[in-house]
């Protein structure tokens, strides 16, 4: 059986309620899984949420609940907010679940057995917020750490570890022979720099029960529950070997942000290479949002609420506006103003205006029905389509929409040349009506199937006022004259409604 196609966001963790980077992951993973569904891929998209570990177990203690009452009210919204912006996502995970469990206790069994891990004495200091032990080299010069680790504790306690450093030449290899195994280039020279200019430190993948019980415990001693990473990371394998028929594993994508590349692009294969796996095909790195040139922070009130957004809107232009804004790999700054002013230009002025003005002059002209076939736009049709395989194929998002509203702009520019509306004053010229009709309309059809990785609800709704009943779900529809003479279209509506801003 062919390998299905397999994309992940990283976990996220339910300390809190899910906020625009969250959405923006989720987002870029969708838009991945829809487009390789559009060319006729199998596809498996994986979404969910990362449930141990001590700040889990502490903000379930503030809130005077058990750590999993507390999970599953969380779990509830944070499925919530993937119904909300429309997720083709095929599961679910959450680390609490049965079928996690087991595989992360077999796992560390079968680790244990081969001699991967070792029991060893710790004394030093212990970041509570970052659930990470810190070093010499992480102290600020006057002695104290970063506030970015909240409460640093001394520490002294047995853990387990697994021996990383044998590993390290070998994953210089790897990255080095894997030109796209993180990508962009430069989060992979980082990587590289990384692992060339220091010595690898064994990983500590433990957490003594008597200091944190919200954990899985280690199946080789009872003393101990697993460190949260390690239980995250394998939530990618784990849910391949819940869908064993499926044939999913290696992941093609893991989508992450750049706060986590250590993790995913040093500790997990590592991890993968101990368990006897493939690695994963390419380690997919996006940056951080700000707000108005600021960090977000809940602290400041400086937030973006992306359902309140959504709901003031709508989807697709929240959807639009993170994908064309920013590039997947740097940092992006969110502004309402240049939030109203894309929704302005490129939405309901650039293609809601297209589609519009298109079908109702076929409506107002030809009663809705189209006329014969004509070919005046399919090169620049063609030429949109081909560039936006090309770049979802590569996962260039932000210039795949580019590319598509090039075509957005051709087709605007057209009726301003052939002015139908004094072409239908002349009846000489009603077969130059006719052929300008239909070039606008199909143009139409075409962007509705380029559009529906990236705008789904829309693209249905440009399917639905050309009076279409089935879905623009397949890039192969992107070919020019799908539209029929005689197809009687449906009813023309405004698919970005102009508002006061």
């Amino acid at each position: 059986m062919s390998k299905r196609f397999y994309i992940t966001t990283a976990i996220n963790y339910v300390n809190g309620q899910p906020h625009l980077g969250h959405g923006y992951e989720a987002i870029i993973a969708d838009v991945i899984a829809r487009a390789r569904r559009s060319m006729g891929q199998e596809v498996f998209f994986l979404t969910g949420l990362d449930e141990h570990g001590q700040k889990v177990q502490q903000a379930a203690l503030a809130e005077k609940k058990y750590p999993q009452e507390y999970c599953d009210e969380l779990a509830r919204d944070w499925q919530a907010f993937a119904q909300k912006l429309e997720l083709t996502n095929d599961d679910f995970v959450r680390t609490t679940q049965p079928r996690h469990k087991e595989f992360v206790q077999a796992t560390l069994a079968k680790l244990h057995a081969a001699g991967h891990f070792y029991k060893a004495s710790y004394t030093g200091f212990y970041s509570t917020r970052e659930e990470t032990f810190l070093t010499e080299k992480d102290r600020l010069p006057d002695g104290t750490f970063d506030a970015s680790y909240g409460e640093v504790l001394e520490l002294k306690e047995d853990n387990y570890y697994f021996r990383l450093g044998a590993h390290q030449q070998w994953l210089i290899d790897t990255i080095e022979a894997n030109p796209d195994f993180i990508a962009p280039s430069y989060r992979r020279n980082e990587v590289l720099g990384f692992l060339k200019n220091n010595t690898l430190e064994d990983l500590c993948i433990s957490r003594p029960l008597a200091r944190l019980n919200w954990g899985i415990p280690l199946p080789f001693d009872p003393e101990f529950v697993t460190y949260v990473w390690f239980d995250a990371l394998v939530n990618y394998a784990s849910m391949a070997a819940a869908h064993a028929p499926l044939n999913l594993w290696p992941a093609d994508i893991h989508v992450i942000g750049k706060d986590i590349v250590k993790f995913h692009a040093v500790y997990w294969p590592i991890m993968l290479k101990a368990m006897g796996l493939p690695l994963p095909k390419q380690i997919l790195v996006h940056g951080w949002w700000q707000k108005d040139g600021a960090k977000i922070s809940k602290s400041t009130g400086n937030i973006i609420d992306p359902i309140a957004v959504i709901n003031e809107w709508g989807l697709d232009a929240f959807r639009f506006y993170v994908l064309r804004e920013l590039d997947i790999g740097p940092d992006g700054n969110w502004t309402d103003a240049g939030f109203r002013s894309r929704y302005q230009a490129e939405l309901a002025n650039g293609l809601g205006n297209l589609v519009n003005r298109s079908l109702s002059m076929l409506k107002r002209y030809r009663a809705g029905v189209v006329p014969a076939r004509s070919h005046e736009l399919a090169a620049d049709a063609a030429k949109a389509a081909d560039e936006t395989r090309a770049l979802l194929k590569q996962n260039q998002l932000q210039a795949a929409l580019q590319s598509i509203w090039g075509l957005v702009t051709r087709a605007n520019q057209y009726v301003d040349q052939t002015a139908p509306f004094k072409l239908a004053k002349d009846p000489a010229q009603a077969q130059r009506l006719d052929e300008v009709l239909y070039n606008l309309a199909e143009t139409c059809r075409i962007l509705a199937v380029l559009l529906n990785p990236f705008l789904p609800g829309t693209a249905q709704k440009i399917y639905g006022q050309l009076g279409l009943t089935d879905l623009p779900d397949k890039l192969a529809a992107a070919a020019w004259g799908g539209l029929t003479a005689g197809h009687t279209i449906g009813e023309p509506a405004p698919l970005f409604p102009r508002k006061d801003v």
